[in-house]
Protein backbone atom coordinates (compact mmCIF):
# COMPACT_ATOMS: atom_id res chain seq x y z
CA UNK A 1 0.00 0.00 0.00
CA UNK A 2 1.35 3.26 -1.20
CA UNK A 3 1.35 6.33 1.60
CA UNK A 4 2.74 8.87 -0.17
CA UNK A 5 4.60 9.77 -3.60
CA UNK A 6 6.44 12.99 -4.53
CA UNK A 7 7.97 12.98 -7.85
CA UNK A 8 10.03 9.53 -8.62
CA UNK A 9 9.90 8.94 -4.59
CA UNK A 10 7.34 6.38 -3.43
CA UNK A 11 7.19 4.97 0.08
CA UNK A 12 4.95 2.03 0.64
CA UNK A 13 4.41 0.02 3.54
CA UNK A 14 6.94 -2.64 3.90
CA UNK A 15 5.48 -6.28 3.39
CA UNK A 16 6.78 -9.87 3.59
CA UNK A 17 8.46 -9.90 0.14
CA UNK A 18 10.43 -7.49 1.22
CA UNK A 19 12.64 -9.51 3.82
CA UNK A 20 14.96 -10.56 1.15
CA UNK A 21 15.87 -6.37 0.44
CA UNK A 22 16.55 -6.00 4.33
CA UNK A 23 18.86 -8.73 4.14
CA UNK A 24 20.82 -7.95 1.46
CA UNK A 25 20.77 -4.38 2.61
CA UNK A 26 20.95 -4.81 6.54
CA UNK A 27 24.23 -7.61 5.50
CA UNK A 28 26.27 -4.90 3.28
CA UNK A 29 29.47 -3.29 5.36
CA UNK A 30 29.38 -0.20 3.82
CA UNK A 31 25.50 0.16 4.73
CA UNK A 32 25.75 -1.28 7.94
CA UNK A 33 28.09 1.38 9.16
CA UNK A 34 25.46 3.61 9.00
CA UNK A 35 22.57 2.18 10.47
CA UNK A 36 23.09 -0.80 13.05
CA UNK A 37 26.65 -1.36 12.91
CA UNK A 38 28.93 -3.49 10.77
CA UNK A 39 29.44 -6.47 14.33
CA UNK A 40 25.24 -6.69 13.72
CA UNK A 41 24.50 -8.28 10.02
CA UNK A 42 21.11 -9.50 9.60
CA UNK A 43 20.68 -12.33 8.26
CA UNK A 44 16.55 -13.87 7.42
CA UNK A 45 15.83 -14.58 11.40
CA UNK A 46 17.18 -11.22 12.63
CA UNK A 47 15.24 -9.48 10.00
CA UNK A 48 12.09 -11.29 11.00
CA UNK A 49 12.38 -10.35 14.72
CA UNK A 50 13.62 -6.51 13.58
CA UNK A 51 11.04 -5.36 11.25
CA UNK A 52 8.41 -7.81 11.35
CA UNK A 53 7.76 -8.47 15.20
CA UNK A 54 4.07 -7.25 15.60
CA UNK A 55 4.63 -5.62 18.70
CA UNK A 56 4.38 -2.01 17.84
CA UNK A 57 1.02 -1.63 15.95
CA UNK A 58 1.82 2.01 16.06
CA UNK A 59 5.08 1.82 14.39
CA UNK A 60 4.88 2.10 10.18
CA UNK A 61 7.50 0.43 8.67
CA UNK A 62 7.75 1.31 4.70
CA UNK A 63 10.29 0.35 1.61
CA UNK A 64 11.54 3.52 0.01
CA UNK A 65 11.17 3.18 -4.04
CA UNK A 66 13.53 5.57 -5.99
CA UNK A 67 12.11 5.53 -10.17
CA UNK A 68 10.16 2.46 -9.47
CA UNK A 69 13.49 0.89 -7.28
CA UNK A 70 13.51 -0.35 -3.78
CA UNK A 71 16.21 1.78 -1.98
CA UNK A 72 15.48 1.76 0.98
CA UNK A 73 13.26 1.62 4.29
CA UNK A 74 12.23 3.98 6.39
CA UNK A 75 9.68 3.94 9.67
CA UNK A 76 7.83 6.22 11.59
CA UNK A 77 6.11 6.00 15.13
CA UNK A 78 4.45 8.15 17.63
CA UNK A 79 6.46 8.84 20.70
CA UNK A 80 4.95 6.91 24.05
CA UNK A 81 4.88 8.34 27.82
CA UNK A 82 8.32 6.88 28.18
CA UNK A 83 10.12 8.34 25.06
CA UNK A 84 8.78 11.99 25.81
CA UNK A 85 10.14 11.67 29.15
CA UNK A 86 13.43 10.40 28.05
CA UNK A 87 13.62 13.70 25.68
CA UNK A 88 11.97 15.64 27.49
CA UNK A 89 8.42 16.52 25.61
CA UNK A 90 6.15 15.13 28.14
CA UNK A 91 4.27 18.76 28.61
CA UNK A 92 4.43 19.01 24.79
CA UNK A 93 0.96 19.15 23.41
CA UNK A 94 0.01 17.21 20.39
CA UNK A 95 1.74 13.96 19.14
CA UNK A 96 5.58 13.88 18.18
CA UNK A 97 6.64 11.65 15.83
CA UNK A 98 9.92 9.78 15.60
CA UNK A 99 11.67 8.61 12.36
CA UNK A 100 14.83 6.34 11.61
CA UNK A 101 15.80 5.48 7.58
CA UNK A 102 18.37 4.26 5.74
CA UNK A 103 18.86 3.99 1.68
CA UNK A 104 20.16 0.30 1.21
CA UNK A 105 21.51 0.82 -2.24
CA UNK A 106 25.05 2.93 -1.58
CA UNK A 107 24.61 3.98 -5.26
CA UNK A 108 21.62 6.19 -4.40
CA UNK A 109 24.12 8.18 -1.97
CA UNK A 110 24.95 11.53 -2.40
CA UNK A 111 21.90 12.26 -5.16
CA UNK A 112 19.62 14.40 -3.02
CA UNK A 113 17.30 11.36 -2.87
CA UNK A 114 18.14 11.07 1.26
CA UNK A 115 17.14 15.26 1.51
CA UNK A 116 13.81 13.95 -0.95
CA UNK A 117 12.95 11.09 1.56
CA UNK A 118 12.91 13.33 4.81
CA UNK A 119 11.37 16.51 2.68
CA UNK A 120 7.81 14.01 2.12
CA UNK A 121 7.94 12.19 4.97
CA UNK A 122 7.56 15.25 7.28
CA UNK A 123 5.51 16.79 5.34
CA UNK A 124 3.42 13.63 5.23
CA UNK A 125 3.66 13.38 9.40
CA UNK A 126 2.61 16.82 9.61
CA UNK A 127 -0.49 17.15 7.29
CA UNK A 128 -1.97 13.60 7.45
CA UNK A 129 -1.29 12.74 10.99
CA UNK A 130 -1.04 16.11 12.82
CA UNK A 131 2.27 15.67 14.20
CA UNK A 132 3.30 18.52 16.18
CA UNK A 133 6.90 17.50 16.01
CA UNK A 134 9.28 15.53 14.46
CA UNK A 135 12.21 14.17 16.21
CA UNK A 136 15.31 12.03 15.10
CA UNK A 137 18.23 10.95 17.10
CA UNK A 138 21.35 10.34 14.93
CA UNK A 139 24.73 9.76 15.95
CA UNK A 140 27.11 12.78 16.09
CA UNK A 141 29.80 10.90 13.94
CA UNK A 142 26.89 10.96 10.87
CA UNK A 143 27.82 13.87 9.13
CA UNK A 144 26.29 13.37 5.79
CA UNK A 145 23.14 12.02 7.91
CA UNK A 146 23.46 15.92 9.45
CA UNK A 147 23.77 17.44 6.95
CA UNK A 148 20.91 16.14 5.13
CA UNK A 149 18.59 16.83 8.22
CA UNK A 150 19.99 20.23 8.49
CA UNK A 151 18.77 20.99 4.67
CA UNK A 152 15.38 19.64 5.81
CA UNK A 153 15.35 22.32 8.57
CA UNK A 154 15.81 20.00 11.87
CA UNK A 155 17.27 21.80 14.48
CA UNK A 156 19.64 20.42 17.20
CA UNK A 157 18.12 20.30 20.49
CA UNK A 158 20.54 18.57 22.75
CA UNK A 159 23.57 16.33 23.05
CA UNK A 160 22.41 12.31 24.09
CA UNK A 161 25.58 11.44 25.78
CA UNK A 162 26.23 7.44 25.43
CA UNK A 163 22.80 7.06 23.83
CA UNK A 164 23.18 4.59 21.01
CA UNK A 165 24.89 0.91 20.97
CA UNK A 166 27.17 1.34 17.14
CA UNK A 167 30.12 -1.14 16.45
CA UNK A 168 31.02 -2.12 20.42
CA UNK A 169 30.83 0.80 22.01
CA UNK A 170 27.63 3.67 23.39
CA UNK A 171 27.85 6.68 20.81
CA UNK A 172 26.68 10.32 21.43
CA UNK A 173 23.58 11.42 19.10
CA UNK A 174 21.85 14.57 18.68
CA UNK A 175 18.06 14.85 20.03
CA UNK A 176 16.87 17.09 16.69
CA UNK A 177 13.81 18.24 15.80
CA UNK A 178 11.22 20.17 13.09
CA UNK A 179 8.41 21.72 14.68
CA UNK A 180 4.94 21.73 12.93
CA UNK A 181 4.83 25.09 10.64
CA UNK A 182 2.62 27.62 11.83
CA UNK A 183 0.86 27.54 8.02
CA UNK A 184 -0.11 24.30 8.27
Amino acid sequence: MVLYQQDQLTVRRLELDDAQLLVRWLSDPVVLEFYEGRDRPHDHALVMEHFYRGDDDEEVRCIVEFEEEAIGYIQFYPLDDEDREEYGYQDVVGDIYGMDQFIGEPRFWNRGVGTKLVQATVQYLFREKEAAKVIMDPQTWNTRALRVYDKCRFNRVKLLESHEWHEGEMRDCWLIERNQPLDS
